[in-house]
């Protein structure tokens, strides 16, 4: 494969995805500079516990807070899994670290700090730039981004969007919500379960945010009523274990004098209703005439959920595929953006990409997948990863990371309040540290405690 010159690249973000793909990227020769619009590395894992002016997050004129974090949160996945595959997430010692094997989000903060030092990141990286708009102009990609209200239009050769997805709320859609006078709030603006002492709460929603923010409401709640769509039996039920919290099927209908009513013929008269109901994939910034598009959360077309074929390999995106452990992931994008870029992994033609695109899409709709679960790819994310792992000339998953996430996520759903702290894959630990001890001794993490 012949070697191209080394390509100046904007890199949107400077989470877990803009930090891995700034790595990779320098690697393979390029110019980084990283755009973070905070003052400090981790993206969403930087805890704020400012709330938005507008509760649900949909105000477009609401002064935004990127973060979606609330204060009780703990990783859903073991750091040994959640790590990048070559800078493995191990306890350390220290005044303010979180030794436990599920930790919460400060460890995960202070885990992409050690990435960036350990890999000198922070260079490449401009705080307080916020990126406004990215168009291609004579061949060239346009960015602009404001520092201290003043703009800033630069050339790149290429741009790496990897400004996260937990930001823009997704709201659920129910008859009579306009007129119905309780609070209403997104998961995105919960912090802490004190404003709900004493309260009737209905949290709509099943996925990993609800099932946290559900118990923890649970404790200072006078009651607790979870609708989810999974739900199809007509008969309420009390969750095990909660004497305040019931189990629903989805909203039918709410109404002016505060009662909500569910398809399984209950009714409530509730003080809040809190959407736990996911985020849509937002990128105002990118002017790119329709070549990629959000339509009902699908970002698209999008070859193998990175590249629009008919911008590749200039533009690329990181990160936008959920259900999954993300920081291998994105590592592994990034490997193959960098690879492309600098020449020594090849695309198909644009024609080739599309025509893979369609196929895809076809195959969710023959499945009867909605379209917004495009990108939920985690019954098959390690068939993903080790295809991008094939691409990039890597080694492929691990059989215990594989092993350990399909134990984990049977354990969540079976025993939900205590799997992160009680688990029986003691084997499946040492053969993840036997290989991290490995991945140190090449030079590819630092292992100290």
């Amino acid at each position: 494969m012949t070697t191209v010159l080394p390509k100046s690249v904007a890199v949107i973000g400077a989470g877990a995805g803009g930090l891995v793909a700034a790595r990779e990227l320098r690697r393979e020769g390029h110019e980084v500079v990283v755009f973070e619009r905070g003052n400090k590395v981790g993206g969403t894992w930087v805890y704020n516990p400012t709330t938005e002016s507008d509760p649900l997050g949909i105000d477009p004129a609401r002064p935004v807070v990127h973060s979606s974090l609330y204060a009780s949160l703990r990783t859903n996945l073991p750091r040994e899994v959640m790590g990048f595959r070559e800078y493995p997430f191990v306890a350390k010692n220290g005044a303010h670290r979180d030794p436990r094997r599920f930790p919460g989000h400060g460890e995960v903060l202070e885990y992409l700090n050690d990435y960036t030092t350990e890999f000198g990141l922070g260079e490449l990286v401009r705080f307080g730039a916020e990126v406004r708009r990215v168009w291609l102009e004579g061949g060239k990609w346009k960015v602009r981004s404001t520092a201290c209200g003043e703009p800033l239009d630069e050339v790149y050769d290429a741009v790496v969007v990897c400004n996260g997805h937990y930001t823009e709320p997704r709201i659920a859609e129910i008859p009579g919500l306009e007129t119905w006078p309780g609070l209403q709030i997104h998961s995105h603006n919960y912090r802490v379960h004190e404003p709900f002492r004493d309260q009737v709460v209905i949290l709509i929603g099943s996925s990993a945010s609800a099932v946290d923010i559900c118990r923890d409401i649970a404790g200072v709640a006078k009651e607790v009523h979870i609708a989810s769509r999974s739900v199809t039996d007509r008969t309420m039920g009390k969750l095990p274990g909660h004497d305040n919290m019931w189990l629903h099927s989805m909203i039918e209908s709410a109404h002016g004098d505060g009662t909500v009513v569910f398809r399984d013929g209950s009714a409530i008269c509730a003080d809040v209703i809190l959407h736990c109901t996911g985020y849509k994939y937002h990128f105002a910034f990118l002017d790119v005439n329709d070549t990629v598009t959000v339509d009902d959360n699908r970002v698209g077309p999008l070859y193998k959920q990175v590249f629009p074929p008919l911008l590749a390999p200039l533009l690329s995106f990181v990160g936008l595929p959920w259900k999954v452990a993300p920081f291998p992931i994105c590592e592994l994008q990034s490997k193959w953006i960098a690879g492309v870029l600098s020449g020594r992994v090849s695309l198909p033609s644009s024609d080739e990409m599309m025509a893979d695109v369609e196929a895809f899409y076809r195959t969710l709709d023959a499945s009867g997948i909605p379209k917004h679960y495009t990108h939920n790819i985690g019954d098959s994310q390690f068939e993903y990863n080790d295809w991008l792992a094939t691409e990039c000339g890597c080694p492929p998953s691990e059989e215990w990371r594989k092993q350990m996430y399909s134990e984990t996520d049977k354990n969540r759903k079976v025993r939900p309040e205590t799997y992160r702290d009680e688990w029986d894959d003691e084997l499946l630990v040492a053969q993840a540290h036997e290989d991290f001890v490995n991945c140190s001794s090449e030079g590819n993490g630092n292992l100290s405690q």
